[in-house]
């Protein structure tokens, strides 16, 4: 078992994003990711990693991209009817 894990942690916005590439000790978790990363944690709505939600608990293994999610704006079922609501105008 490799004694470092090299880890990707990103944060986006509509049209743009950041990333930040980091070498961490093996039994590094995504905390730890996000702790070393200098983004922080407030605001956030969870965390994935490869598109699959994770808490912040949950151990890396090397390769591996945590993803920083911004919380919903909208409720997809509100966003939906809204949608819906205006095509029939």
């Amino acid at each position: 078992m490799p004694a470092s894990l090299r880890v990707q942690v990103v944060r986006g916005w509509p049209r743009r994003f950041e990333a930040v590439d980091l070498v961490l000790p093996t039994g590094a978790t995504v905390a730890d990711a996000v702790a070393a990363s200098g983004y922080g944690a407030e605001g956030l709505g969870g965390f994935a990693i490869h598109g699959g939600r994770v808490v912040v608990s949950t151990l890396l293994r090397d390769g591996d991209r945590v993803e920083l999610l911004r919380p919903l704006e909208v409720d997809p079922k509100e966003a939906r009817r809204r949608r819906a609501a205006g095509g029939k105008g």
